[in-house]
């Protein structure tokens, strides 16, 4: 998503050393997530672990992103679909 978001906002390369910053950090934070493999996404989690500016640039990212993953990656977008229903699934049977 953070590529898609690069390729589309900073037109050079890619990824450019903003979003490439971004998607080490992001990449540093699920790697330490005390969730696991059971990772919620983050919209869902009760642990907030991105410092605030990091959050507002990933939710930048994922309000473009989202919608244009379907025509990238339908595969991916198919699955996290699928996540997020069964997991809100899950909290209602809970």
């Amino acid at each position: 998503m953070i590529i898609l978001y690069c390729n589309n906002h900073h037109k050079g390369q890619t990824p450019c050393h903003q979003c490439s910053y971004l998607l080490d950090y992001a990449l540093q934070r699920v790697e330490k997530c005390k969730f696991g493999e059971d990772k919620p996404t983050c919209a869902d989690c009760t642990v907030h672990c991105y410092r605030q500016t990091e959050r507002e640039a990933i939710r930048n990212i994922m309000r473009y992103s989202g919608p244009r993953m379907i025509l990238h990656h339908p595969y991916l977008a198919l699955r996290h679909l699928i996540d997020k229903m069964s997991r809100k699934r899950n909290r209602l049977i809970e």
